[in-house]
């Protein structure tokens, strides 16, 4: 009897966050159906998911809110330190060759006082260069001078607010079997390695409770507030480039939303899901290929799609339909951990399915439970094993 009481229905996962009606769960498709339904109503997550939203901080898409207009002053070129210049001062080839703008932001050239370049434009530098010539009476006239960047160096930058992995990254570093030797000895550099949006990917990519629509980018005791929504609708945003030093804080609205949760240039890179035995057990990594067989979803990819996609679903229909699968997440904001399980037949049939179908998100942990028939199976199998055993020692 006790072997048989294991084939009963498993109870439902217990959760310190609330994942039922009325509940602040970081998905409205964490709430559980059967539940929803005995409270007399139905689920519409995206609506639920957008009730504690605040409103865009940068005001309505297109409003000319406070995000349009620092912007402007963040085009361009701006010089960092490592960077490397190509100077030069008309036919003076005392004054010309390569300068690297050094750990203090200035570059250093024959007889000249130091010239300030880092978080400046080429041209800036051109100016400065050309009055500490005149100013050193080096010149008495002002000489062709030219300034153009030969190479960019990786920066560190520090990313915080709601993003998967807060945390200093460096970004514009090249591996060396990817460098173009040809490009890396022209004149005028040009790369996108350094871009805002490649430091919002290296530090996990913005949560689906950001606010894009104010963005914070604080460069040398400046507070600048950037737009980045058009960057996800696949127009030209302000993905400006980087210096080192700048400091990134992505402000949230307090909610999940589900406009967020697609493929962009400042979105996860993906989702990676490790495959593990399923009817039986693990032994141990190796048999099971686990850290090696691994599959990678686009990010957006749901519950359901992902317990398919981790053969979990399908097989004989009479014994191995009733499956339930389970997915272990964690609030973000909260970082507190969730349990959700669903049946995955109920959820086939389901015509409201994506109301309860979650969104992965990164980190996120899957457990595939075998159907009932299955277990009674497993359990037959043992007691056979356990009355073979005893019959051996009664003889």
């Amino acid at each position: 009897m006790a072997a048989l009481a294991a084939c009963g229905p498993q109870r439902a996962p217990e959760n310190l966050e609330l994942a039922g009606p009325g509940g602040s769960a970081y998905q409205a498709q964490y709430r559980d159906p059967p539940a929803t339904r005995a409270a007399g109503g139905f689920l519409r997550a995206p609506e639920m998911n957008a009730r504690t939203c605040r409103p865009p901080a940068g005001g309505a898409p297109g409003s000319g809110g406070k995000g349009s207009l620092p912007a402007v002053a963040l085009r361009g070129l701006k010089l960092s330190p490592g960077d490397l210049l190509d100077v030069r001062v008309g036919e003076d080839e005392t004054l010309t060759g390569a300068v690297e703008v050094r750990g203090d932001g200035a570059v250093t050239l024959p007889f000249l006082p130091p010239v300030q370049a880092a978080g400046r434009s080429e041209a800036d530098v051109e100016a400065s260069v050309i009055q500490a010539l005149l100013d050193e009476e080096l010149y008495t006239t002002a000489p062709r001078v030219s300034v153009r960047l030969q190479d960019l160096a990786a920066v560190r930058v520090g990313v915080s607010g709601a993003v998967f992995e807060p945390q200093p990254v460096t970004v514009g570093s090249v591996p060396g079997d990817q460098v173009d030797a040809l490009r890396q000895m022209a004149i005028g550099s040009a790369t996108e390695a350094r871009n805002l949006s490649v430091a919002l990917r290296a530090a996990g990519g913005v949560r689906p409770d950001a606010d894009l629509s104010a963005v914070e980018l604080r460069r040398a005791g400046r507070l600048y507030t950037l737009d980045l929504r058009p960057i996800l609708d696949g127009q030209r945003g302000p993905d400006v480039m980087l210096i080192a030093g700048d400091e990134i804080r992505v402000p949230s609205r307090g909610c999940f939303d589900e406009d967020l949760m697609v493929v962009g240039p400042i979105s996860p890179p993906g989702i990676t899901l490790f495959l593990s035995n399923l009817t039986v057990p693990a032994t141990g990594n190796a048999p099971s290929a686990v850290g090696r067989e691994v599959r990678e979803v686009p990010y957006g990819t749901r519950f359901l799609q992902a317990v398919i996609d981790t053969n979990c679903v399908g097989g004989i229909r009479g014994t191995s339909a009733d499956r339930a699968a389970a997915l272990l997440s964690r609030n973000p904001v909260t970082d507190v951990s969730i349990v959700v399980q669903r049946r995955v037949e109920d959820m086939l049939r389901r015509p409201d399915r994506d109301d309860y179908d979650p969104y992965l998100l990164p980190g996120d942990a899957i457990a595939c439970y075998d159907s009932s028939i299955t277990s009674l199976a497993d359990i037959g199998r043992v007691l056979g094993i356990l009355g073979g055993s005893a019959l051996l020692v009664a003889q």
